[in-house]
């Protein structure tokens, strides 16, 4: 049966390189483009990599929707305990204008605490840590509103934080705040290790989701993996996420990117075929 929603696909361009800048910006936009994509996810990784008024017109030239993704490197945290919480506001802020101007209407990530950086709670910290999240995550959600942009928040698996893993958690500590200028961030990848049922988790997170990142449950493309993608692609129809799928994954080409994300060999044939493979999977699903 054809799916009743026909959704956008982006590429992020993690899958061929970091940082991305105003020197690799054009020439990845083409390619996404020309591989057939309709979005793109770009990564601001440090404030002046890419200039987003240059950044529109490419964008509108190639006909690709962008969303933003906010890399939560080292000290990058709105938890006082991981981090600089004013400076990351600033970072974020600056998201959130870049994305204004690039006609991006999410910036998306794991927008809490550093990527890596974990450590035990019990349950009266966990709540502290809630609270505290929330007090800063209220004026960042309406300065996003006020500029027509989303800030979807992605739960991570267990290496990567202790913070919120799950979409229970993030419902559990965000309930209270999310609505106009914050949503949640859904990743295939993490559901697959923290949700004991993905499809169920995605209907938990109804009304709230954002935007959904997708890639196989090895990191590589779409499709030849044992993510239950026709189970998926029909709790996102009937959750009415009409959204992106922003399809993310990394090159083991590139050292910073590898060890970052865990990429430690290659997960495709190049990175053109992880992108190609995933999106014609993806269409073909759609339209079965």
């Amino acid at each position: 049966m054809t799916h009743p929603v026909r959704r956008p696909i982006a590429a992020n361009t993690w899958i061929w390189t970091s940082p991305l800048t105003d020197e690799n910006i054009g020439s990845l936009a083409r390619r996404i483009a020309e591989l057939g994509f309709d979005a793109i996810e770009v990564p601001l990784e440090n404030p002046g990599d890419w200039d987003p008024g240059l950044t529109a017109h490419l964008f509108a030239a190639q006909g690709l929707t962008p969303v933003v993704v906010a890399a939560m490197g080292p000290n990058r945290s709105l938890v006082a305990r991981a981090g600089d919480v004013e400076a990351t506001g600033g970072y974020l802020r600056t998201c959130i204008r870049a994305a204004a101007r690039v006609g991006a209407s999410v910036v998306g990530g794991p927008i809490y605490a550093p990527t890596g950086s974990v450590w035990r709670m019990d349950a009266a910290e966990r709540a502290e840590v809630g609270a505290e999240l929330r007090r800063n995550l209220v004026p960042l959600a309406a300065e996003a509103a006020d500029a027509g942009v989303t800030l979807a928040i992605e739960p991570l698996n267990r290496y990567e934080t202790s913070v919120i893993n799950t979409v229970d958690q993030a419902l559990d500590l965000l309930g209270p705040v999310l609505g106009p200028g914050l949503g949640l961030l859904l990743d295939t990848y993490h559901l697959n290790i923290e949700e004991r049922q993905p499809v169920d988790a995605i209907r938990l997170a109804a009304g709230a989701i954002a935007h959904v990142q997708v890639c196989g449950s090895d990191r590589g493309p779409v499709g030849p993996d044992h993510t239950d993608w026709p189970g998926i692609l029909t709790a996102l129809d009937d959750v009415g996420y009409e959204g992106i799928l922003g399809v993310e994954s990394f090159t083991s080409d590139n050292a910073t990117i590898a060890v970052a994300a865990s990429i430690w060999r290659p997960l495709a044939p190049t990175q053109d075929a992880l992108a190609r493979d995933s999106l014609r999977y993806l269409r073909r699903l759609a339209d079965s």
